[in-house]
């Protein structure tokens, strides 16, 4: 029921600009973009337990983890269009690692919602600071806005930068200082 309320918003969008659907071109267009639109947005039918699905490691590492340049692609909540860029995270774990691969479906999981870039850095920080119980963790996310590009002020190289410290990352300014030297 669901798919079929999308593909009739997409039918009269494309009806709306101008187009014909009849047109060989855009016959499926309407279906093809609804399931666009629901998986770039499969980020609302996950849940973060089942995401991390217990890979969280005992450890005794207190060093800094750094996973960097995870790319990521969302849709800005204010357009509906793309933002492209990458994500480096960071944490100094207590007694708890978590899985390579989790961190990065962690950041998948949040972007694949309708974002704006500030709310999924805070979003993946604090979900990191929360699932591995670490002393702190630091988020950078640097992205390409479409809405930015393609329409407005039209700018082709703009690139945002948003941060997210928490914990020892916010309170020692040499933590931070260490996570932005090696994500360079």
């Amino acid at each position: 029921m669901q798919d079929k309320i999308l593909q009739d918003a997409y039918a009269a969008i494309i009806e709306q600009s101008g187009e014909d659907l009849n047109r060989p071109g855009l016959k499926d267009t309407p279906t093809r973009a609804a399931k666009a639109m629901r998986f770039l947005t499969q980020g609302y039918t996950l849940d973060v337990d089942e995401v991390v699905n217990n890979a969280l490691f005992p450890s005794t590492s207190n060093e800094m983890v750094i996973v960097k340049n995870i790319e990521l692609y969302s849709l800005c909540e204010h357009h509906l269009l793309p933002f492209i860029g990458k994500c480096h995270v960071a944490y100094l774990p207590t007694d708890t690692v978590i899985g390579l691969s989790k961190v990065a479906r962690i950041v998948d999981m949040y972007a694949r919602r309708l974002q704006i870039q500030e709310h999924l850095t805070q979003q993946i920080a604090e979900t990191i600071l929360r699932i591995t119980d670490a002393r702190g963790v630091g988020v950078i996310i640097e992205s390409k806005h479409m809405c930015m590009m393609m329409r407005g002020v039209q700018k082709q190289n703009s690139v945002m930068t948003t941060s997210c410290m928490l914990g020892a990352f916010r309170d020692k300014q040499g933590t931070r200082s260490e996570f932005l030297s090696l994500i360079d």
